[in-house]
């Protein structure tokens, strides 16, 4: 038998290692379906990230079967000749959004568990739409929104000190600002400040903090993530009493950087993904959580050893465990 001690101390001990056993015979297997948003939104760079590709190329979808899951083929977000031709890196964010919004619905109608494998922090525009209207009827859905990474993205064009696109989308969602991105990407209503909760957030910049702390947005600590404490259960109940539905987001940034080493935008003090991955099975226990998106995982040279690869999918096994123990 292996030994695994050293490993357990960085937490880079595959979950299936340690915690699952398969459950190939289960009668009702979990039904999840792979969904890549590569389109990335940010000036200056390419319109799109292998990142998603990556995570797809390691074997995700036998891993998951393997673990008595009911996979379907993957499905990709891609623009139209038209959409491509459309000018604007914010532009092609929203139409992507959009498209990706329209996946989310329709694998969630029809049963299963859809799982982003996203470009960056940008994809929850989509995956928070497509939950929105995945209803029986055309009324919107309350969404309630989990979001996991080191950074709050509630920034504004008039906060930002980087200007990066990617330090907004959890204020464009909630409608703070870029509101015709929002619109474009299908999420009407914004959603509430009030039906966020933010994990592990430890690096803001100032003007980002005063809006947060102005909002209504709940934040939880490392030490609720480790101990999955009794305020991680407050909040996932109030979320799952005040809303229809619920997604849960994870930015790899929110690790702990030794599992990350490629990540550009790291911050000391996360979670191990052992850690977090049984934070997730905690929440997606909860029957309203219904989508998990996984973004920003440094790939190719950014991940020589494998590392951040192996740390996503611990954390998508973690989700899908908990959906299992329901």
């Amino acid at each position: 038998m292996k030994n695994w001690a050293g490993l357990l101390i960085l937490g880079l001990v595959p979950v299936q290692a340690i915690c699952f056993a398969s459950s190939g015979g289960n009668a009702n297997p979990v039904r999840v379906a792979l969904v890549k948003m590569p389109y990335v939104g940010e000036r200056n760079v390419p319109d799109v990230s292998h990142g998603p590709d990556y995570l797809e190329q390691g074997g995700i979808q036998k891993l998951l079967e393997d673990h008595g899951v009911q996979t379907k083929q993957i499905s990709t977000v891609a623009l139209t000749a038209d959409e491509e031709k459309a000018y604007g890196s914010w532009n092609h964010l929203a139409l992507a959004s959009g498209d990706l919004a329209k996946l989310v619905s329709d694998e969630r109608r029809g049963g299963y568990l859809p799982i982003g494998l996203l470009a960056n922090c940008n994809g929850i525009l989509g995956m928070l739409s497509g939950l929105q209207h995945s209803g029986p009827t055309s009324k919107p859905l309350r969404v309630g929104m989990v979001f996991i990474d080191a950074h709050g993205d509630f920034n504004t064009p008039e906060t930002t000190l980087s200007g990066m696109l990617g330090g907004m989308p959890v204020a464009i969602a909630a409608g703070q600002c870029l509101t015709r991105m929002r619109l474009k990407a299908g999420l009407e209503p914004a959603v509430p400040t009030r039906h966020i909760v933010e994990i592990c957030v430890r690096d803001t910049d100032p003007l980002e903090q005063e809006l947060l702390d102005r909002s209504d947005i709940q934040q939880l600590t490392l030490e609720d993530v480790r101990t999955r404490s009794a305020n991680l259960h407050r909040e996932m109940k109030r979320l799952s009493e005040a809303t229809d539905v619920i997604y849960i987001h994870v930015d790899m940034d929110a690790l702990d950087p030794r599992e990350v080493p490629g990540h550009p935008l790291a911050v000391p003090g996360g979670p191990t993904s052992i850690e977090l991955a049984a934070a997730l099975a905690e929440m997606f226990k909860y029957e309203k959580v219904a989508a998990l998106g996984v973004a920003s995982t440094p790939f190719d040279d950014r991940d020589k050893a494998g590392l951040s690869r192996q740390a996503a999918y611990n954390l998508i096994l973690g989700a899908v465990k908990g959906v299992q123990q329901r």
